[in-house]
């Protein structure tokens, strides 16, 4: 199982970014999928998921402001992040798996993820 997130970087206060998430190795479509992210001294915390069946569910912080979308044909989910904040800069990782799993983030490995950096 392979999760690569990509598409971070510096952004002003404000701003937009789009993260993707490639997946491989797993039946993506039946998977509910994960966007977390993990700023410097602090819990890893999800900010996003969305079911096999398309239902979402964001954390309060970035309600209103990111959208998580999935393309099953591309095995590729997205977060597109909007009114960008310097409270939301961390790195970003997304996972995927059954939605108690996701709920959880115990998972057994993590990817690299995608550093998200906004600039007041």
């Amino acid at each position: 199982v392979q999760l690569q997130a990509s598409g971070g970087g510096l952004v002003q206060a404000g701003g937009s970014l789009r993260l993707s998430c490639a997946a491989s190795g797993i039946t993506f479509s039946i998977s509910t999928i994960g966007w977390y992210r993990q700023a410097p001294g602090k819990q890893r915390e999800l900010v996003a998921r969305i079911s096999s069946g398309g239902s979402t569910n964001y954390a309060d912080s970035v309600k209103g402001r990111f959208t998580i979308s999935r393309d099953n044909a591309k095995n590729t989910a997205y977060l597109q992040m909007n009114s960008l904040k310097p409270e939301d800069t961390a790195v970003y990782f997304c996972n995927a798996g059954k939605l108690l799993t996701v709920v959880a983030g115990h998972f057994g490995s993590w990817g690299q993820g995608t550093q998200v950096t906004v600039s007041s």
